[in-house]
């Protein structure tokens, strides 16, 4: 059985973690202190240095937080049965929607590559939502959906414009706007990269016939 210290302790650490996560989403790392962060937790400034060492420390746990609680919904929504062309353009718009949430556009998107180092942050954006993608696409190929391209050139490309689509979001003065035109614009360039069934399903002399017709 799970003993009460620990089960304390780990209560106390998400306890940090959420509180961190409301202010930095309000108010960003600069202008969130570490008082305010154990004040509003109902903690000391102790507890907070037993669980982390700074205050980086912390504002990557909230990153990881904000991380693992949409990517958890969009992997749901992925792998969930049915058609996994279906599956994938719906968890491709959700994460779009993500994409407009106060906690991922602040931590994830806007503060995280700065707060964390672009090499940090790039590392563990492989972790969450670039693993998340690459299985995906790897489904999609091996199901027939998408052409028979390499599929870490295909993911690579995809999350390139997956980041910039994110970021045109969270830096719009419009972001709902913003965010249904890159929907429109990602479905429509993974819709170029979709085999074409009366491609394959058409004989050779209709595909002759339509070649003379171009």
């Amino acid at each position: 059985m799970r003993s009460r210290r620990l089960e304390y302790s780990e209560s106390t650490r998400q306890a940090l973690v959420d509180s961190a996560v409301e202010l930095f989403t309000k108010r960003g790392y600069a202008g969130t202190s570490l008082d305010e962060v154990a004040k509003r937790a109902r903690l000391t400034k102790g507890a907070l240095y037993h669980h982390f060492s700074g205050k980086q420390a912390l504002f990557e746990a909230a990153f990881d937080s904000v991380e693992n609680t949409f990517m958890r919904k969009l992997g749901e929504i992925v792998s969930a049965p049915g058609n996994p062309w279906e599956t994938a353009i719906a968890g491709l718009r959700a994460y779009v929607r993500v994409c407009l949430e106060p906690s991922y556009q602040r931590i994830v998107i806007h503060e995280a590559p700065v707060v964390m180092g672009w090499e940090r942050w790039r590392e563990a954006e492989e972790h969450f939502s670039y693993g998340l993608l690459r299985s995906t696409i790897e489904v999609l190929v091996t199901s027939g959906e998408l052409e028979q391209l390499p599929v870490e050139t295909m993911s690579r490309l995809l999350f390139g414009a997956l980041s910039a689509g994110a970021s045109t979001i969270a830096s719009a003065s419009d972001p709902r706007k913003a965010s249904a035109e890159v929907e429109r614009t990602i479905v429509r360039v993974v819709e170029g990269l979709r085999v074409r069934t009366d491609a394959v399903a058409a004989p050779p002399e209709e595909k002759r016939s339509r070649s003379r017709r171009r």
